[in-house]
């Protein structure tokens, strides 16, 4: 899988989510801090890795800032993105099964390596729900994204 990577930091959380998407055998595609040269502004490395996922050169994404929010926030914004804040491992599964998010973001500042590992199994673990309401509700999402808010 092509997984886009940002992070505003050059944090050891950062360089550990690189290196344990690579041991998983996916394809990391690095921007801001991780990537030298590039943009390290959350604002503008998280929406760089989220459109990889919106025009399809990427399957996912994770996006990382101090908090997690902002990268979350500038995510949200390419349309046909579906970022999630995860701080944990039921989060990150309830955030792939309920809403299909395609996008993961986490914080640089609450995340160790070992709840790195327990986030990304879930995340990857997870499949996107088949019940009928939870998909309508991916679609009302959708239709977000053009700017259609009514039914």
């Amino acid at each position: 899988m092509r997984i886009s990577v940002s992070s505003d930091m050059d944090e050891p959380v950062a360089r550990s989510l690189v290196a344990a998407l690579r041991e998983r055998g996916h394809e990391v595609r690095p921007h801001g801090a991780l990537r030298p040269g590039d943009d390290p502004q959350w604002a503008v490395c998280s929406q760089a890795a989220a459109r990889e996922v919106a025009d399809g050169t990427a399957d996912q994404a994770v996006v990382c800032c101090w908090t997690g929010t902002g990268a979350s926030i500038a995510a949200n914004k390419v349309p046909g993105v579906r970022a999630a804040l995860c701080t944990d491992a039921y989060t990150a599964d309830g955030a792939r099964r309920w809403n299909d998010a395609n996008v993961l973001a986490l914080s640089l500042r609450l995340t160790s390596e070992p709840l790195l590992k327990e986030i990304l199994d879930a995340w990857f673990a997870g499949e996107p729900s088949t019940d009928a309401e939870d998909r309508q509700n991916v679609d009302r999402v959708r239709l977000l994204d053009h700017g259609n808010t009514r039914r």
